[in-house]
């Protein structure tokens, strides 16, 4: 079985002096890719990052890395992607939850079944999960809900969109 590489956060500002850093978590599965101990890939080159400490506060994530041990080091680290090999064929651990790689590329269906286009990008916003579909060249926005997108199969490469005015043309 293969692995891939997969994007879990972005370095942010440095928290106190003791070498601890905020980090924007881009993977839903946060307690599986920042273990104390494990590590991950960063920047680049993909420079080895060994969390030596993980924490929450207030609903953002803290870490420390061995190879950054002081603030000073960490500030130079702003920025940074951090990346992890996980296995191809590795599920999220919850039903009806879905990775990036697995929604991307999907061919979108009507409501009718009809083929209208592929999921070009899944973009993580604030109140939701949003899907960027390319419908004969043009870019449309779908919010990744079950009102809208009710069937998703992987397996099949399809989804399948609601019956509602709007989502894929313009409404006069």
């Amino acid at each position: 079985m293969s692995d891939i590489e997969v994007i879990v956060g972005r370095i942010g500002r440095a928290h106190g002096i003791r070498g601890e850093v905020f980090v924007d978590v881009r993977t839903d599965e946060p307690g599986r890719r920042f273990a104390p101990g494990g590590t991950l890939r960063m920047g680049d080159k993909r420079r080895p990052a060994t969390l030596a400490s993980v924490r929450w506060n207030r609903g953002k994530l803290i870490v420390s890395f061995a190879e950054a041990p002081d603030r000073t080091a960490v500030e130079q680290l702003t920025g940074e992607l951090l990346y992890d090999h996980v296995p191809e064929a590795e599920l999220p651990s919850e039903k009806d939850e879905y990775f990036d790689r697995h929604l991307v590329g999907l061919v979108v269906r009507d409501h009718t079944g009809a083929e209208r286009g592929t999921v070009s990008e899944v973009l993580h916003l604030p109140a939701q999960d949003v899907l960027q579909l390319d419908v004969d060249g043009e870019e449309r926005l779908v919010p990744f809900v079950s009102a809208l997108v009710p069937t998703v199969d992987v397996a099949g490469g399809f989804l399948q969109l609601a019956d509602v005015d709007g989502l894929l043309e313009d409404v006069e």
